[in-house]
């Protein structure tokens, strides 16, 4: 009987669906943390733009005539910009505009809110490395004023000792 192999994950070296979501989430936490989301956001932005273009396109061929019509309206509308050139007419057209804009206003929420702690943790960085530098040179000093203190009162004591005051 032959001893039994490590299976791979999924079949043919596929991950089952679970792992893939965790480490896509394992991905997306570490580029948060190491301030490289931007270009994470830039690629899901473009994935969301062609992806919906191409379902717009699907969903209401009359209102888009070519794919890159509906990229053009997902990127306009992911934006929130909104021209009103192109505007999809049928129902279904319509929620996917919907869920779009929503999509959009939440991805610049985020956005700014990114953006806006990057600011904000740089800044305290810095304050904390001014308060821990502040803190040292303090540390120093009053180390330095203990050591000249102990001098003098050794020195004191010495010429008490030595008058027979001790």
């Amino acid at each position: 009987m032959e001893p039994r192999r490590p299976q791979t994950p999924g079949a043919g070296g596929v991950r089952p669906r679970g792992q893939a979501r965790s480490r896509l989430r394992e991905r997306t936490a570490r580029a948060i943390a190491s301030r490289r989301v931007f270009p994470y956001l830039a690629t899901v932005t473009v994935l969301i733009a062609v992806g919906v273009g191409i379902l717009v396109r699907l969903i209401a061929p009359k209102d888009f005539d070519t794919v890159g019509e509906g990229i053009w309206w997902a990127v306009v509308t992911l934006g929130t910009v909104g021209y009103g050139d192109v505007v999809p007419s049928t129902p279904w057209g319509r929620v996917v505009g919907g869920l779009v804009i929503i999509l959009g206003v939440t991805f610049l929420a985020f956005l700014t809110a990114t953006v806006t702690s990057m600011f904000v943790s740089n800044e305290q960085r810095r304050e904390t490395e001014r308060l821990d530098a502040l803190r040292e040179a303090s540390e120093g000093e009053v180390l330095a004023l203990l050591q000249r203190l102990e001098e003098r009162l050794g020195a004191i004591e010495a010429k008490l000792e030595r008058n027979g005051e001790r």
